[in-house]
This record gives structure tokens, C-alpha cells and sequence, in this order.
């Protein structure tokens, strides 16, 4: 079999995300991830590039423990992510942001509290409007908006936004949690080139400045090759490519789409 090409790292800071022989079965028979060994060091960016199916969604979802790997080990900050339950769980996915494809905003909500339901996981007991969050909390949530740009519409219904605004407050939504990772599975699917390059463009930026690592699912190399550091490839369950941005060209960013099985793809020469 194979390996897929992996770049040289030199004194490389800690890992953050480690997977280590992950395999998931649905069913019995559905092979999502297959032999998935993979290290996300502090402060990187990484972006998952692959077709429908091929396991970005599903490795993403590992790393929060929404699924629990069938074979293999994954560790998050330390934690044993496949094993957490209970308190060392929520304590997990409290340090682990994510944002979807879909904003998932309540419409008929403010902006800012939309934000400030980013901070549930640390309080007790239901909130009923804005004015039950704690002070502290609608602070931190404005200085988020602030952070990507909305802060003059923190009053304003959610379900108002544009799409590409939508999604910016997702992402302060997810900074709130004062998150050391930050998971966004295909982030900006549903945008138009102009907006999917403004989210982007938030996302590396606020990585940068917070020292945030990074792992984002894409199908738009170009985006991936234009805001992320690092690409993995993934075919089939496989990974197939784990290079740099920097020297990674295109087509071979985009051989990753090819229609050759995980068992035939060959090494990507630097």
C-alpha cells in the first residue's frame, strides 16, 4: 500500500490533534475512515480537501467526539477523544469550536444573542432573551462581533443577514467558547465566491491572531490552496496527500478528485 506524501517538519511544536489507525465503520460495512494517522500541530491551518464521501466531515467530527472511532486512537489537548464521556467530554467541546456548512442561527434571535448561545456550555440553566445572559457574557459576545465586523448589527434579527454575514456570526458564536481548536466543516459551501473569500479570509486571520488551530473541510482548492497551510487529501476514507500549501500545486491538489482507488494512487513527488 502506498503512503501518502507527508512533509518533512523539523522541530515542529505539539500536536494538538492526533489520530492514530482510525478506522470507522457504519453499519458494519460502510467505510468512512480507513487507517487515518494524522498530527494538527498548534496554530496550524489545516484544510481537508476530498469528494463527497470521503471522510472530511466524518474525521472532523472525531475530534469533538461526536464520533467515536471502530479501531484507532484519537487525542485532542491531551484528552483521549474516543473514550471521553461525561464531564471530560463537555470539558472537551467546550476547548473545540465548530462551525457548519449551515450557520444554524435562530432566525427570530438577535445577532447578539445568537452569539452569546455560544456560551451555554459554561452556565446553568435555560436563558430566556438577552437580558438573562450574565453581563460578562453579552460583553464577550459583542467584542466577538466587534472582532468580525457585525458589531453595529448586534440588535438586528439573524434571519436579516446575507449568507457570508450569516456566517460570520457562527464564527463569533464559536469564539466565544474561547476555543483552542476550531473545526469548520465545508464553512463556505453555500457562498458566493466574493462572501466564501471574506469568511476565509476571517477564519485565517483570526487563527493568526489568537494562535488558533485550524482544521476545515473544502471541496474549493483554490480556497484551500489560497488560505490554508496545510492540505490532507482524503480518498475513500484514505489519506492520500499531506503536503504544504507552499510548492503544492494545483493539479495535484486536485488529483485528490481523481478516479483511481486509495490502492493505486501514487506518491506525490515534491
Amino acid at each position: 500500500m502506498h503512503e501518502p506524501e507527508l512533509s518533512a517538519v523539523t522541530h515542529a511544536p505539539a500536536a494538538v490533534v492526533e489520530l492514530s489507525g482510525v478506522r470507522k465503520t457504519f453499519d458494519g460495512a460502510v467505510h468512512a475512515l480507513d487507517d487515518v494517522t494524522l498530527s494538527v500541530h498548534v496554530g496550524e491551518v489545516v484544510v481537508l480537501l476530498g469528494a463527497s464521501g470521503s471522510g472530511k466531515s466524518t474525521l472532523l467530527r472525531h475530534v469533538n467526539g461526536l464520533h467515536r472511532p471502530s479501531a484507532g486512537t484519537v487525542r485532542v489537548l491531551g484528552a483521549d477523544a474516543a473514550t471521553a464521556g461525561g464531564t471530560a467530554l463537555r470539558r472537551l467541546r467546550q476547548r473545540v469550536g465548530m462551525v457548519f456548512q449551515q450557520s444554524h442561527l435562530v432566525g427570530g434571535l438577535s445577532v447578539l444573542e445568537n452569539v452569546c448561545t455560544g456560551a451555554l456550555g459554561t452556565l446553568r440553566g435555560p436563558r430566556l432573551g438577552l437580558p438573562t445572559y450574565p453581563r460578562r457574557i453579552r460583553v464577550a459576545a459583542l467584542e466577538q462581533l466587534d472582532r468580525v465586523g457585525l458589531a453595529d448589527q448586534r440588535f438586528q434579527r439573524a434571519d436579516t443577514l446575507s449568507g457570508g454575514q450569516q456566517q460570520r456570526v457562527a464564527v463569533a458564536r464559536a469564539l466565544l467558547q474561547r476555543p483552542r481548536i476550531l473545526l469548520a466543516d465545508e464553512p463556505v459551501a453555500s457562498l458566493d465566491p466574493e462572501s466564501a473569500a471574506q469568511v476565509m479570509q476571517l477564519i485565517a486571520t483570526l487563527a493568526r491572531e489568537d494562535r488558533l488551530t485550524v482544521l476545515c473541510s473544502l471541496h474549493q482548492v483554490d480556497v484551500a490552496l489560497e488560505f490554508g497551510e496545510r492540505v490532507v487529501g482524503l480518498r475513500a476514507g484514505r489519506v492520500v496527500l499531506d503536503r504544504p500549501v507552499a510548492g503544492l500545486a494545483r493539479d495535484r491538489a486536485m488529483s485528490v478528485y481523481g478516479s483511481r482507488t486509495p490502492a493505486d494512487v501514487p506518491v506525490l513527488a515534491g
